[in-house]
């Protein structure tokens, strides 16, 4: 219909796009009026937003807009019903957390915190902590293996099991092969998942993977990066232990190696850098 409320509202399931799209369904066609459904956290403006809203409202996609936006809202009760059943049985796991100190506030505002806080109190340790791992991956790691995992031996075996690890095979003695094993494990998609996530992540963890990704390849890196976070939250519930960023590595190799890179990319330009006495800050 040539609206382009998406480019008004980056995101339309927050409370100005969905209040928009509700009055258009109901009937509304005055883009100023439209406009005036803004929340005033919006950033942009009554008048830009307005401006985005002017189409032709052909028929047959107001009626594609309607039968959308109710299978939408369909979907997200069927998402809270899910999320209510997972508490109830969550609530029938015993709580770790008597002698564990309180995880924590992430400073991610997208993180759920009540949510957050109850696995929290069924594992022992706040799992989200890790690089790369948001709550939906804790629910995942939760249904699969639960916060017992003796029944594992090491953290090898749990790689294995999780189809992680190097599938070493041979026959006469010679290899033939070792790629992962093909699993249908939804953990382990779920943390390939995670690790994929780490290329853009400023930490030990995100320097590794993308290390890992020059060197492998990016199908190779998110392989050995989802091995390593399975071994991570392994030693993490096994030992109720929390997660220590600078276990994954020194700070300070890390820091002189991008100094290194640094300073190689400015040599191939024909500059030098100078280090500076940074000022402080008031």
């Amino acid at each position: 219909m040539n609206v382009q409320v998406h480019r008004a509202v980056t995101d339309i399931t927050g409370e100005t796009g969905q209040s928009i799209l509700e009055a258009i369904i109901k009937g509304e066609r005055r883009p100023e009026v439209l406009a005036r459904h803004r929340d005033h956290r919006c950033k942009k403006s009554e008048a830009e937003i307005a401006a985005a809203l002017r189409g032709d409202w052909r028929p047959e996609h107001l009626f594609t807009l309607r039968q959308s936006f109710e299978a939408w809202q369909y979907h997200r009760k069927l998402i809270v019903e899910c999320e209510t059943e997972l508490h109830k049985q969550m609530d029938g796991l015993a709580d770790q957390t008597k002698e564990a100190a309180p995880p924590k506030m992430r400073s991610d505002k997208r993180c759920d915190e009540p949510t957050r806080q109850h696995l929290f109190e069924k594992f022992g340790v706040d799992l989200t902590a890790v690089d790369g791992v948001n709550t939906q991956t804790v629910y995942v790691f939760l249904s699969e293996v639960g916060p017992d995992l003796r029944k594992f031996e090491s953290a090898e075996h749990f790689a294995s099991w999780l189809g992680l690890c190097p599938d070493n095979r041979k026959t006469g003695g010679r290899p033939i092969g070792v790629s992962t094993r093909a699993v249908a494990n939804r953990l382990s998609t779920a943390l390939r998942m995670a690790a994929q996530s780490l290329s853009r992540v400023e930490s030990p963890l995100g320097d590794w993977f993308r290390r890992m990704k020059a060197k492998l390849g990016a199908p190779g890196a998110i392989t050995a990066a989802a091995h390593k976070l399975a071994r991570v939250l392994y030693a993490m519930v096994k030992f109720r232990q929390p997660f220590d960023p600078a276990r994954l590595g020194n700070p300070a190799l890390r820091r002189a190696r991008k100094e290194n890179a640094l300073r190689r990319a400015a040599r191939e330009l024909g500059y030098v850098l100078q280090p500076i006495q940074a000022e402080a800050v008031s």
